[in-house]
């Protein structure tokens, strides 16, 4: 074997896992995005809205994270 070279297995991802995948990765988005307005607001009420808001979306990425992990065990 060539010094460099791997084999790797091709693994072709079902597309009702791909959509799941691109929601996870909106998700993950959704997080960072609440996390820096928190960081950057001074405002009682925004601090609220966000820290409401990063709390919604850290919850939907642990259930879409269940979800991705079910469809792989099938």
């Amino acid at each position: 074997m060539k010094a460099g070279l791997s084999f790797k297995r091709q693994y072709t991802i079902p597309p009702e896992n791909q959509e799941l995948i691109d929601e996870i990765d909106r998700t993950k988005n959704k997080i960072e995005s609440a996390r820096n307005h928190f960081e950057q607001v001074v405002d009682p009420t925004l601090i609220d809205c966000y820290i409401y808001e990063l709390k919604a979306a850290q919850l939907r990425y642990q259930f879409l994270l269940r979800r991705f992990k079910l469809l792989e065990e099938l």
